[in-house]
C-alpha cells in the first residue's frame, strides 16, 4: 500500500506542477502549442531530451542485452554524445536561422512540398505502427509487473494488459494533446531528475550487495571475476560489433538525436540558439552516464546469476529481478513512479510530435491552406486523439512477437535511414533537385525492406541450416547465423552511401535552375553560445577516453 500511494503521490506532483508552468502560455497558436512558445530553457530541454528517450525498452531492453553480452551495448549510450554535440554545432543554428517548427518544413524549403508531405507521413506511420504500441505494450508489462496487477485485481494477464494500455495511454494523451509541448517538456524535466536518482540507485544499491556493503569493492569484483563483461570492443557476432560504430550507428545516431522530430522539437523550442545549444550539450554531459542505468545493472545482475543469489529465466527479466532483490521496499513506490513517468514521456512525446506533423504539414497544407492557428491546433489535437486510440488498440496485439525490441529496431531503419540521406544532401548541396529526394527516399526505403525482410532472413537460414548439417556446435551455428549477412547497421550505411551519391548524380545531370539559398527568419536570437565548440570537443574526447579505457 505505502508503494502505491508514494507512486501515486510524485504523479500528482508531476501533473500540478506541469500545469502550473503552463497555465500562461498561449496554446492556440502553432508556436505556442508545438514548441511551448519557444520559451524553453537549457534544463527544461536538456531533461525533456533525455526522459524522451530513455524508457522502459531502453532500461530493460539494453540492461537485458549488457546481461548477456556486457558494456559492449553501451554504444547506445555513449555515441548519443557525439550526435547531440553534432546537433548543437552544426544543425540547430541552421533549424533556428529558418524559424522550423517541423523537420519536414526544411525539406520544403529546400526541395518542395512534396517531399516535405512525404516525409511527414513516413514520420507519422512510424509513430502510429510501430513507435507508439511499442512504448505503450513495453511500458505496460513493466507497470503491470511491478504492481502484479493480475493479482492486485484479481484478473488475467491479458486483461492486466489492456488495463495498463489504457490508462498509460489515457493519461500520456491528456498531457500531449491538451496540454501542448510545453507541458510534456516541464513533466518530463521533473521525471528525468526523478529518473537518474532512481536509475543510478539500483546500480549503486546492486554494487553495495555485491561488495558486501562498499560500493568499491563491489566494482573491483565485477571486474575481476567476469572481465570479459567489461570489454567496450564487440567482436563480429556480438549485438554491437565494434566496426558497426563507424558505419552506420553514427548514422542512426545522428538520425535520433538530430533530425527525428520526437527529439528535436524540443531544441526548436527554445527561447534562442544558446538556450538550445546549452540543453544539447548538457544532454549530452548527463548521456555519457548513461550506462550506469541502463547498462551497469544487467552486469550487476549477471554477476548475481552467476553465484546464484538472482535467479534470472532470460536477459531481459534481469533488471527486474534485480529491483526487487536489492531495492529497499520503501523505495519501491517511488521507483515505479519514476518508471511510469518515463513510460508516459516517450509516449506523449512521440503523440505531440505526431499531432505537430499533421497540423502543420499536412492540415494546413493540404486539407485547410486558409485555416487559422486556432484551427490549425483544434484539428491537430483531433488528430492526436484519434491517433492515440489506434495505438492503445494495436498495442496489446504485440504480445504475439518474439522480441519487441528486435521489432522496434529493424522496423525503424524503414524510414530512420532514407529521411537522414536526403536532410543531409540538402543541408551539403545546393542544385540537387526534389525529384532527387524523392527518389532518395523510395529507394532507401524499398532497398531496406529489401535487404532486412527478405535477404537476411535467407542468407541466414540458410548459413545454419549447413552449420547444422556439418555437426557444428551451438556456438558455431550462432556465430554461422550472425556473419551470414552483413549487420543491419553495416547495411544502413550502405544504403545512406549509395542513395546520397544517387542524388547527387540526379543533380549533376539535371539540376535545379536556382540554387538554393537558406532564407533567414528572425523567430529568435541565433547568435551562438561561444563556448560551444570547446564543450562539445571535451564531450567528444571523454566518449573516446571511456573506450579506451574499457577496450
Amino acid at each position: 500500500m505505502l508503494g502505491i500511494l508514494s507512486f501515486l503521490g510524485f504523479t500528482i506532483i508531476v501533473a500540478v506542477v506541469s500545469w502550473y508552468a503552463t497555465r500562461k502560455t498561449n496554446e492556440e497558436t502553432s508556436e505556442g502549442y508545438f514548441l511551448g512558445g519557444r520559451s524553453l530553457t537549457a534544463g527544461v530541454i536538456a531533461g525533456s531530451l533525455l526522459l524522451t528517450n530513455l524508457s522502459t525498452e531502453q532500461i530493460v531492453g539494453l540492461n537485458g542485452a549488457a546481461f548477456s553480452e556486457g558494456i559492449l551495448v553501451m554504444a547506445w549510450e555513449t555515441l548519443a554524445a557525439i550526435a547531440m554535440v553534432f546537433t548543437a554545432v552544426f544543425l540547430l543554428p541552421r533549424y533556428l536561422k529558418s524559424g522550423l517548427i517541423t523537420i519536414p518544413q526544411f525539406l520544403a524549403e529546400r526541395f518542395d512540398v512534396t517531399t516535405k508531405t512525404l516525409t511527414s507521413s513516413l514520420f507519422l506511420t512510424g509513430y502510429a505502427v510501430v513507435l507508439l504500441p511499442t512504448i505503450l505494450y513495453s511500458g505496460s508489462l513493466a507497470i503491470s509487473g511491478m504492481f502484479d496487477v493480475p493479482a492486485l485485481l484479481g484478473v488475467s494477464k491479458s486483461t492486466a494488459l489492456w488495463l495498463c494500455v489504457w490508462s498509460i495511454g489515457i493519461i500520456g494523451s491528456i498531457y500531449a494533446v491538451f496540454g501542448g509541448l510545453k507541458a510534456v517538456a516541464v513533466s518530463d524535466s521533473i521525471n528525468a531528475v526523478g529518473l537518474l536518482i532512481g536509475g543510478i540507485l539500483i546500480p549503486f544499491f546492486g554494487l553495495l550487495f555485491v561488495g558486501n556493503g562498499s560500493v568499491m569493492d563491489g566494482i573491483s569484483l565485477l571486474q575481476e571475476k567476469i572481465p570479459a563483461h567489461f570489454n567496450s570492443i564487440g567482436s563480429a557476432s556480438a549485438s554491437v560489433p565494434f566496426a558497426t560504430i563507424f558505419t552506420g550507428m553514427m548514422l542512426v545516431q545522428v538520425f535520433y538525436w538530430g533530425t527525428n522530430q520526437q527529439i528535436i522539437q524540443r531544441a526548436l523550442g527554445a527561447k534562442n540558439l544558446q538556450e538550445g545549444q546549452k540543453g544539447l550539450l548538457l544532454g549530452a554531459s548527463i548521456k555519457i552516464l548513461g550506462p550506469l542505468i541502463v547498462v551497469l545493472p544487467g552486469v550487476v545482475a549477471y554477476y548475481m546469476s552467476l553465484n546464484g543469489t538472482l535467479n534470472v529465466s532470460s536477459p531481459d527479466e534481469a533488471y527486474g529481478e534485480l529491483v526487487r532483490k536489492i531495492l529497499p521496499k520503501e523505495l519501491v513506490g517511488f521507483f515505479a513512479a519514476v518508471i511510469f513517468g518515463a513510460i508516459l514521456s516517450s509516449f506523449n512525446s512521440v503523440l505531440n510530435s505526431s499531432v505537430t506533423l499533421f497540423g502543420i504539414d499536412i492540415y494546413k497544407q493540404h486539407i485547410n491552406e486558409q485555416a487559422d492557428e486556432k484551427t490549425v491546433v483544434k484539428y491537430g489535437k483531433t488528430f492526436g486523439i484519434i491517433l492515440a486510440i489506434t495505438a492503445m488498440i494495436i498495442a496489446p496485439f504485440l504480445s504475439s512477437l518474439e522480441s519487441i525490441f528486435s521489432y522496434l529496431q529493424q522496423v525503424n531503419g524503414v524510414y530512420s535511414i532514407p529521411i537522414l540521406t536526403i536532410i543531409f544532401v540538402g543541408f551539403v548541396t545546393k542544385k540537387v533537385p526534389a525529384i532527387a529526394a524523392k527518389i532518395g527516399l523510395f529507394s532507401g526505403s524499398i532497398l531496406y525492406i529489401i535487404s532486412e525482410f527478405f535477404l537476411r532472413p535467407s542468407f541466414v537460414n540458410s548459413a545454419i541450416a549447413e552449420a547444422k548439417g556439418l555437426g557444428g556446435s551451438e556456438e558455431v551455428i550462432a556465430l554461422a547465423g550472425a556473419t551470414a549477412y552483413p549487420h543491419f547497421l553495416h547495411v544502413m550505411a550502405i544504403l545512406f552511401v549509395l542513395n546520397s551519391v544517387l542524388m547527387i548524380l540526379i543533380g549533376k545531370f539535371n539540376p535545379k535552375k536556382v540554387a538554393y539559398v537558406q532564407k533567414e527568419s528572425k523567430q529568435v536570437d541565433i547568435t551562438p553560445w561561444k563556448y560551444t565548440k570547446q564543450a562539445g570537443a571535451l564531450i567528444c574526447i571523454i566518449v573516446i577516453f571511456i573506450y579506451i579505457y574499457f577496450s
